[in-house]
């Protein structure tokens, strides 16, 4: 049995006794397989058929003094990435985590909380070019505290010390944003379950996040980044509903770029026909806009995505159908720019 040692500091004994020692933990490993196959209008797909697969390991334990310690690492197609998050349980002070390559904190654990069977809309198979999806601190490496969950309300704070592009794996490096002249992020989520008290709205929920990037004088890009995002979503029985509003602000407000802002508006709606079946309908208006629209017509500023979805599950398997519609994709107003897709998914948990 591994016990984290004691500091061996009598100023600090009294401190951090209580803290010192972990206790033996489990170690378990989960994974699956998902098989796909696409059809895509006015496109060519090349081979239609995909195989992805993943496994997690996750492990937990607990200190001397109830406090929780969780590790999570994950693998994903082929090992092509690793993400590695660690939470500590505070008890009743809330919850740290430390997340490198997940993408699960800040605003990005908010990008699209629409109710769906499957899918986002814009993310069902088809390369649409929706923006923003906003991602905040999330691939970078990055600190978040979440506060004790007081009246239904959940608060939580991210930090990353330098901004990334991408997920990155374990002791691998991150990409800058932009320029190298991206610093450090910061990010604020809140969820309110309010109730009121009553059993019809313990399935409402409203949220709001926001991010801001520092960016250092350079280049095309002039001001500090901003991205935010707020919605409301409902449960009631067997029915879910969500509304959702999106921006970013890119901070390119000079040179040749000549569009700076993004936003978008989702929509959707699911059914729970029973416990293994589940059908959706989704739409998503993505817009750009900037200081000027020398670089796009009216025409091309605007993207938008509706998907009818339908999930079955039957122990560890699960099928998936989206049949996808996009205009403008890629805000394009080209012969090819107007798209349609049928993807179907077999997933085995294992």
């Amino acid at each position: 049995m591994n016990k984290l040692t004691k500091v061996g500091c009598s100023a600090l004994c009294g401190s951090l006794a209580a803290i010192s020692a972990a206790n033996a933990g489990d170690l378990t490993v989960t994974g699956g397989a998902d098989m796909t196959w696409v059809s895509i209008s006015k496109a060519v797909t090349g081979n239609p058929i995909g195989i992805g697969s993943n496994f997690t390991m996750k492990g937990s334990g607990e200190l001397d003094n109830g406090w929780t310690v969780d590790l999570t690492i994950a693998h994903a197609n082929a090992g092509a990435y690793s993400a590695a998050t660690v939470d500590v349980g505070l008890g009743g002070w809330g919850k740290l985590n430390f997340d490198q390559g997940s993408s699960a904190n800040g605003v990005q654990a908010y990008d699209d909380k629409t109710p769906s069977a499957w899918e986002e809309p814009w993310g069902a198979g088809l390369a649409t070019g929706v923006r923003p999806l906003i991602s905040g601190v999330g691939p970078s490496s990055n600190i978040q505290y979440t506060f004790p969950v007081t009246h239904g309300t959940t608060l939580a704070v991210a930090y990353a010390p330098k901004m990334g592009n991408t997920d990155n794996g374990d002791k691998a490096g991150g990409g800058m944003t932009g320029t190298a002249n991206v610093g450090e992020g910061y990010d604020i989520a809140i969820n309110v379950n309010p109730s009121f008290g009553t059993e019809v709205l313990s399935g409402l929920n409203m949220f709001t996040a926001a991010h801001t990037a520092k960016v250092y004088d350079n280049g095309a890009i002039d001001d500090d980044k901003w991205q935010g995002t707020a919605g409301i979503t409902y449960d009631l029985g067997p029915i879910s509903i969500g509304l959702q509003k999106s921006a970013e602000y890119t901070g390119e407000s000079s040179g040749t770029v000549a569009i700076n802002t993004y936003t978008n508006t989702s929509f959707g709606i699911a059914f729970n026909v029973n416990d293994d079946l589940s059908i959706s309908y989704g739409t998503a208006e993505s817009r750009m806009a900037g200081y000027t629209h020398s670089s796009a017509t009216p025409a091309a500023r605007t993207i938008l995505v509706d998907s009818v979805q339908a999930a079955y599950t039957m122990g560890g398997a699960s099928m998936r159908v989206a049949h996808v519609n996009a205009e403008n994709v890629l805000f394009s107003t080209s012969t090819s720019a107007d798209q349609s897709a049928v993807i179907v998914s077999l997933g085995l948990a294992f």
